[in-house]
C-alpha cells in the first residue's frame, strides 16, 4: 500500500503528464496565404474554420504573406502545414530557381490539391489610354511585391511579349491594395495582379474609377508553355469592363510539406472537397475548383494524405 507521500508524489506526477499528452493529440495548422485584399486569404479563413471546426484537437492559425514565393520558403522550413501558391512558382521551387527566390530546390514540398486559377489581370485607368502591352512602354505599372507570384507572371509575361521592365517609365513593387490606392490618386497607370477573377482590389477600383482591362495575347500562353495556359477575364467582371478579356492563366495549388502527418493531410484534402459550397462563399474564385483536375500534382508530389483521399474517392486509380 502507498504511503501518502508516495501517493502525492505519483499523483503530482501524472497532473504533470496531462498537458503534456494533450498537447502531444494536439496538430496546430498554420494556413499560409496573401495579402488581405487578394483571394488566398479569405479563401485561407474558410479553410481555418473548416479545419478548426472537422479536425479534433486542431489549432488553426490563418497567416497573411507575401504569398506564392514566401509561403513556399515558410513550408520548406517547417513555418506552416498549407499554404497557397501559384503553379509557376511552386515549378521554380522544385527546381530551385534561385532568380524567383529559391536558393536551391525545396525537397519538402508536397501536393495538396491543385485548386483554381489564377487570372493576369492588367489593368489600366481609362484616362492613361493603355489599352495594349505595347501602351504600357514609358508609363508607370505595379508588377507586385519583389519576387511574389505576381512579380514573377509579370517577368515571364514581359520576357514572352519581347518587353523587360526597362521599357516601362516607371515600375512600382507593391500590394494590389497599395497599388489601386495609387491608381485612384493619378499617381499610377496600370496594375498587373495575378489572381482569382473578381479580386477586391480590382472591383473596389473599377467602382470608382473609370478602367481598361489590358488583354494578353493567347500567343504569350503558347510562348511561355506548362504551366500557363491561355484565358479569357468575361465581360462585367469588373465595372465598366464591356467586352471579354484574353489573358493567360495559372493553376493555383495547396500546397504542404514531408513533416505534415498523414492522416492530418487526409482530413485537410477531405474537409476541403466535401465543403466547397463554403469555399464559394468565402470567394467566387473557388467556383473553379475542380475536383478532377485536383491531383494534378506533375509539378511535386502528391503527400501520401491527399492522395489517399483522391484514391477513397475514385479521383485517382
Amino acid at each position: 500500500m502507498l504511503n501518502r507521500r508516495a501517493f502525492a508524489a505519483l499523483t503530482a506526477a501524472a497532473l504533470v503528464a496531462l498537458p503534456i499528452q494533450a498537447s502531444a493529440q494536439q496538430q496546430f495548422i498554420n494556413i499560409l496565404t496573401g495579402g488581405t485584399s487578394g483571394v488566398y486569404y479569405p479563401l485561407g479563413v474558410a479553410l481555418q474554420k473548416l479545419y478548426g471546426d472537422g479536425i479534433e484537437g486542431a489549432r488553426t492559425q490563418v497567416q497573411s504573406t507575401k504569398a506564392s514565393v514566401e509561403n513556399l520558403n515558410l513550408l520548406q522550413a517547417g513555418r506552416g502545414e498549407v499554404g497557397f501558391s501559384l503553379g509557376d512558382s511552386v515549378k521554380a521551387a522544385a527546381e530551385g530557381d534561385a532568380e524567383a527566390g529559391f536558393a536551391q530546390p525545396l525537397d519538402k514540398l508536397r501536393g495538396l490539391a491543385t485548386i483554381y486559377p489564377n487570372y493576369v489581370q492588367i489593368v489600366a485607368t481609362a484616362e492613361s489610354g493603355i489599352t495594349s502591352l505595347d501602351d504600357l512602354k514609358g508609363r508607370s505599372l505595379s508588377v507586385g511585391a519583389p519576387k511574389s507570384g505576381t512579380e514573377l507572371n509579370a517577368r515571364a509575361i514581359f520576357e514572352a511579349a519581347g518587353m523587360s521592365y526597362d521599357d516601362l517609365g516607371k515600375v512600382e513593387y507593391l500590394p494590389f491594395a497599395e497599388s489601386v490606392e495609387l491608381m485612384k490618386n493619378r499617381q499610377l497607370d496600370a496594375t498587373l495582379q495575378s489572381a482569382g477573377l473578381g479580386v477586391a482590389s480590382l472591383k473596389d477600383l473599377s467602382t470608382s474609377t473609370a478602367i481598361t482591362v489590358v488583354e494578353v495575347p493567347a500567343t504569350i500562353a503558347e510562348t511561355l508553355g506548362a504551366p500557363f495556359e491561355a484565358a479569357v477575364i468575361p465581360a462585367g467582371t469588373y465595372d465598366g469592363q464591356d467586352a471579354d478579356a484574353s489573358t493567360v492563366s495559372i493553376q493555383n495549388m495547396l500546397v504542404t510539406h514531408a513533416d505534415v502527418p498523414e492522416e492530418t493531410v487526409y482530413q485537410m484534402t477531405k474537409l476541403l472537397f466535401e465543403n466547397l459550397p463554403a469555399m464559394v462563399a468565402a470567394h467566387s474564385a473557388a467556383q473553379a475548383i475542380d475536383p478532377a483536375r485536383a491531383a494534378d500534382s506533375s509539378l511535386i508530389p502528391l503527400h501520401p494524405g491527399a492522395e489517399r483521399y483522391y484514391r477513397e474517392a475514385g479521383i485517382l486509380q
